[in-house]
């Protein structure tokens, strides 16, 4: 679950605040197309045996001409106008978890034999970007799947955020939904089909839509660093916290992120 928090906040993260800054740090004098940095993450985990931890993050960033780099995505823009922007990515989906990382007392609680339990790994997606903006804020959308067989699975991800300036700095209050096919959910909050052999308990979810609200903060520091900070919660669905993979009475995952950023 680490991961998933990790893949969900770096895919969040205005990367494009410091990496097209307005400090003529870049090549030839113009806009900074490199980032980098570190933060701290406090995630709260929903899978059994997992609680809140603080982690440190690496921030690394591209903008180019046509190709970017964004922590955990890559892509390439085939329209980018002052308005729109529409492209090629890829994603890394942590959304796996290690046997090991989870609490064997809590999965007996929930009648399930750790040893029992397959890893579940971590995938690539591919898919589209598009975002618009304009007076009214900003408006994401990904449509993604699994390129590695992992999960065989798709998601679609909508995202509104409206930018408000404050001082120096931009604050960007965010709300969003994600929808999850069936074979992704399956795959990271169901039991596998060789666990169920094994005498695990057959939990099989359905597609699910995931509603998810936050708040990004990007103040620049001088003339060549910036401070970034995120703030997140999800609400997770029937279908996601009933998983025996789960802590009971979990109804939602949340994150906090604070970082520096030096641009080139």
């Amino acid at each position: 679950m680490n991961k998933l928090l990790l893949s969900v906040l770096l895919s969040s993260l205005p990367f494009t605040a410091f990496a097209k800054g307005d400090d003529g740090d870049g090549p030839s004098g113009g806009p900074p197309r490199w980032g980098v940095g570190l933060g701290a993450m406090i995630k709260d985990s929903p899978y059994a045996g997992e609680g809140t931890s603080v982690q440190p993050i690496p921030l690394v960033s591209y903008e180019g001409d046509r190709f970017y780099f964004r922590g955990i995505t890559a892509g390439w823009r085939f329209i980018d106008t002052d308005s729109f922007e529409l492209g090629a990515m890829g994603k890394l989906r942590f959304d796996g978890f290690k046997v090991d990382d989870l609490g064997r007392v809590e999965l007996a609680r929930n009648g399930i034999d750790y040893r029992l339990l397959e890893d579940r790994d971590m995938g690539i997606d591919l898919g589209l970007g598009m975002k618009w903006k304009g007076r009214g804020g900003e408006l994401e959308m990904e449509l993604l799947a699994d390129a590695t067989g992992t999960s065989k699975g798709q998601s679609l991800s909508l995202e509104y955020g409206y930018p408000i300036t404050l001082g120096k700095g931009q604050l960007t209050p965010k709300v969003g939904v994600t929808w999850q096919s069936k074979d992704l959910t399956n795959y990271y909050y169901g039991t596998l089909p060789e666990e169920i052999a094994r005498g695990v308990v057959n939990y099989k979810p359905d597609a699910v839509t995931i509603p998810h609200v936050g708040v990004s903060y990007f103040r620049p520091l001088g003339e060549k660093w910036s401070v970034i900070s995120f703030a997140s919660y999800s609400s997770l669905p029937d279908e996601i916290t009933d998983s025996p993979l789960l802590k009971p009475d979990t109804d939602g995952r949340a994150s906090v992120f604070i970082g520096f950023s030096r641009g080139f």
